[in-house]
């Protein structure tokens, strides 16, 4: 069960360290609580319980998205939602779309945020490994002795393992900033128990941009949850597949490059065959998002959209 004496809803970021600062040691920030609460009504971590708990989901600062110089910046309480109905979003985060189809049920992803994914920490969190891919970069606000502080600093870096992130005591996470993903073909793959509302096994996000009127991969961004402790970026399989033609050929050499970096408590052998096979239907779904795909001779079978 989760339980707290009080309950705070600052309406700014002043607000929100202020109470912070009467209360130190005291407090739990949530924006969204749909981890901790599943958490708590588990009872996988016994009672979770805090004197104060502030709820960050009403402060302006942390909410809008903008684009700007090719970078996405998204406020720290952007909903999993949005990524469906947002304009900007669905174009230069299409790969965000794909992973909040599979993320959860329609009212979770009214709740859940983007910095509430990360900051809960789970190995197999849905919006990590496409963010991870955008080199998403984490701005970690703080106030001391008065004065606001701020930090930057990579998403592959925040995550340090399960439930474990670089987050100091009294930091909050304003926004995140990431790159445009317009004109990628993107994919999101996730495999678990059942359809949705389900905690994955392995999930997978692709992202590929295409050059030579379609015949070869310019661009390539891979990244897999669940297989670790923290979500993977593939980079040696990126390394392998930009500049080559789309080839099936080439795409199934790819995907069995990274099968050494499983290393889950549980399921290694299984998570194996499914990174494989992940690799090569995401990457044929990205490119079938951008009107191309891979027939069994390893050539592309669709014209060049």
């Amino acid at each position: 069960m989760l339980q707290c004496d009080d309950y705070k809803l600052p309406g700014s970021l002043d607000e929100a360290f202020d109470i912070m600062d009467r209360h130190p040691g005291q407090f739990g920030l949530v924006a969204g609580a749909t981890d901790v609460m599943t958490y708590a009504r588990a009872g996988r971590g016994g009672d979770v319980y805090f004197p104060i708990l502030i709820d960050l989901t009403r402060i302006d600062e942390l909410r809008g998205v903008e684009l700007e110089n090719g970078r996405v910046r998204l406020g720290a309480c952007t909903t999993i939602a949005e990524f469906l109905t947002n304009p900007l979003l669905r174009e230069h985060l299409p790969v965000m779309a794909h992973c909040a189809m599979w993320f959860a049920d329609d009212q979770v992803r009214q709740a859940a945020t983007l910095a509430g994914n990360f900051v809960n920490a789970s190995p197999s969190a849905d919006a990590t490994p496409p963010m991870v891919a955008l080199n998403a970069v984490l701005t970690l606000e703080s106030r001391r002795n008065g004065s606001r502080h701020k930090r930057t600093m990579p998403l592959e870096g925040f995550l340090v393992g399960p439930a474990k992130t670089q987050l100091s005591p009294g930091e909050i996470i304003t926004n995140i900033e990431c790159d445009s993903a317009r004109g990628y073909g993107t994919a999101f793959e996730k495999v678990g128990r059942r359809r949705s509302l389900v905690i994955s096994v392995v999930c997978h996000a692709a992202m590929v941009k295409v050059g030579g009127n379609g015949e070869r991969f310019d661009d390539v961004r891979l990244a897999m949850g669940a297989i670790g402790p923290v979500a993977d970026r593939l980079r040696e399989c990126e390394s392998y597949l930009i500049g080559k033609p789309i080839q099936l050929t080439v795409v199934h050499e790819a995907a069995r490059l990274p099968l050494g970096r499983v290393r889950s408590r549980t399921r290694q052998n299984y998570r194996r065959v499914v990174v494989e096979s992940f690799l090569e239907k995401s990457i044929d779904a990205a490119l079938g998002s951008i009107g191309l795909s891979l027939d069994q001779n390893g050539a592309r079978s669709k014209g060049y959209a």
